[in-house]
């Protein structure tokens, strides 16, 4: 879930910045000065933009994608636990267990 977190993040990201790099370009002959004076500003913006970004991605898959998970994981432990098993083992196979 990271992982998909982190690369839908990342996207996102990019998408951004192509589209500041299209709305920008009367910009370019300044490009220079602008990272010189503002380069650590821009950095720390984009990295609190990206972990923001991340953490949204995060909470929207754990809030929709994982609905009722505890519920699904307590019936599966229930089944583990108890006699119940979905699966017959066939008779004379030494090696099962």
């Amino acid at each position: 879930m990271i992982a998909n977190a982190l690369l839908i993040a990342l996207a996102l990201l990019f998408a951004c910045l192509f589209y500041l790099m299209g709305e920008l370009k009367f910009l370019v002959p300044y490009k220079r000065l602008i990272f010189h004076q503002y380069g650590t500003m821009l950095l720390a913006w984009l990295g609190i933009l990206f972990v923001n970004l991340f953490a949204a991605v995060y909470w929207i898959q754990r809030k929709f994608f994982m609905k009722d998970t505890g519920r699904k994981l307590r019936h599966i432990d229930n089944q583990a636990r108890g006699s119940h098993e979905s699966l017959s083992w066939p008779n004379g196979d030494w090696n099962v267990r």
